[in-house]
């Protein structure tokens, strides 16, 4: 018998089709960066052939919140990402991008989150998405246009409402950037750069998503705090009445007196459910990490101070520390360490695990890059493998993996991503489930997770027996295009 060439050949794993269905022994065939064939490939083969003697093959993972728009540029291998078995990232998120914004004199808060004012240096998104394409990335880069980006580019002072002429100079550039490919429009309303936008102006801009099918919107919200409930249904209104779908960022109820009412937002979004399209992510931390903001500060039980730039003697110090050191209560210790960033121990672990067993939830890491990072970075993927699945049982194994991948391919509109399915790109991930866990923590956050063995992005091979290839196989996805 002659057998069908193909460039890689994957045998003996437990197939997991992304969709949410159970395993099936096989293998898959790739070719031209695509999958072949999928289950018996027996009448196949090829020049690099790979037993994975029972691992897991699953869709690569989608990591659908990140803040990755600069470290796609300057650090294109991407461990942090491929060791985890993430294929693709979303950038743009939380209101904040690095394109449209050219040169700006100043960085409004938290702008500076991902980089310096030098590192605001593309005048177009179409710009942006041909650094990408140069710059030779390890894994797939999708994006999203930023508000609070367009925000600063369009108004002297933020600080207040944008005039309609101001919407309108923003609606233009976001309708270039909507050109280009971006996903949507993201938006940080808790962010100073952006608490002064009415709900009109952000009705406003989110109905030139209209004009281009598939865009989304997607929120961190105005409050997380003691306004949730308000802000998840400014949220649904917003998606409702300019008839786009909606993306809440990673949904969670922060402070102590708010654990808890996760059970009334789900119950919020469900309603909504049956009249609009609505999806959020989750991260498996019960610590938030952002710009550190004096106003941050107060519903925290502790936070950890990060980055600080004028003050880096300090970095890794609990904030309630380092103000008594410096004399002064924790909001003004913060407001003198800044620009730094927080890790903020925050949130339930019942918050958690409810928001993430909902059907419509992805799971996205909100990985900061930086010299020091939360633990999110490197270990979202496998922690929610290792601890929320094989450990605790909050999830199948099989409805973890729909939620790091064809639910996020869906809600995006990344076109033959995320399933195992002849035709679909060969992004794929291999893991052992009975080994695969984060090893990232507090204390060293850039340790790389166990149990990722192999990964390829567009059917080149960019991990492989757990180390990094040094393969650069991603590019930049368009909204839509295959």
């Amino acid at each position: 018998m002659t057998r069908k060439q193909c460039d890689t050949l994957l045998i003996n794993a437990e197939l997991f089709d992304g969709l949410g269905g159970p395993p099936v022994t096989g293998g898959v065939a790739i070719g031209g960066g695509q999958l072949l064939a999928i289950g018996d490939v027996s009448d196949w083969s090829a020049p690099d052939t790979r037993d994975l003697d029972g691992l897991c093959l699953a869709p690569g993972f989608i990591d659908v919140h990140t803040h990755d728009d600069l470290a796609v540029l300057n650090d294109s291998a991407m461990e942090p990402k491929i060791t985890q078995g993430v294929t693709t990232v979303i950038v743009g998120n939380c209101g904040i991008s690095l394109a449209p914004y050219k040169h700006p004199p100043k960085l409004v808060p938290p702008l500076g989150l991902l980089g310096d004012a030098d590192d605001y240096r593309f005048g177009s998104f179409a710009a942006y998405r041909r650094a990408v394409d140069d710059a030779g990335v390890a894994v797939n880069v999708a994006a999203l246009a930023g508000h609070g980006t367009l925000r600063a580019m369009v108004l002297a002072d933020t600080d207040r409402p944008a005039s309609r002429a101001e919407v309108d100079a923003m609606r233009g550039h976001l309708n270039e950037a909507l050109t280009a490919g971006v996903l949507g429009l993201s938006t940080g309303l808790a962010y100073p750069v952006a608490k002064a936008a009415p709900t009109e102006e952000i009705v406003a801009l989110s109905q030139e998503l209209a004009a281009f099918p598939g865009a989304l919107y997607v929120t961190h919200m105005r409050d997380e705090r003691d306004g949730v409930e308000e802000a998840v249904g400014e949220t649904i209104g917003i998606g409702r009445q300019a008839g786009v779908p909606v993306v809440i960022s990673h949904h969670k109820c922060i402070g102590k007196q708010n654990y808890g009412r996760s059970v009334r937002t789900l119950s919020m979004i469900d309603k909504a459910l049956r009249h609009q399209d609505i999806a959020m992510d989750v991260y498996p931390y019960e610590a938030s990490s952002t710009v550190l903001l004096p106003e941050l500060t107060r519903h925290a039980e502790r936070i950890l101070v990060i980055n600080s730039r004028p003050h880096p003697e300090f970095n890794g110090m609990e904030l309630s520390r380092v103000a008594e050191q410096m004399g002064c209560d924790d909001e003004e210790a913060a407001r003198r360490l800044s620009p730094a960033m927080g890790v903020y121990f925050q949130m339930s672990p019942e918050d958690i695990r409810r928001i993430m067993s909902h059907p419509r939830t992805m799971i996205g890491s909100d990985g900061i890059p930086g010299p020091q990072s939360h633990p999110r970075l490197w270990g979202t993927f496998p922690r929610v493998l290792g601890r929320y699945v094989r450990e605790d049982g909050v999830l199948p194994l099989e409805e973890a993996i729909r939620k790091m991948t064809s639910l996020p391919a869906q809600v995006f509109g990344m076109a033959r991503r995320g399933r195992l399915q002849t035709g679909f790109s060969a992004d794929l991930v291999a893991f052992n489930a009975e080994t695969v866990l984060d090893l990232a923590d507090y204390d060293t956050p850039d340790r790389p997770s166990t149990g990722i063995e192999h990964v390829f992005v567009n059917g080149r091979p960019v991990l492989t027996d757990g180390r990094v290839t040094g393969t650069r196989g991603g590019r930049f996805l368009a909204r839509g295009a295959v």
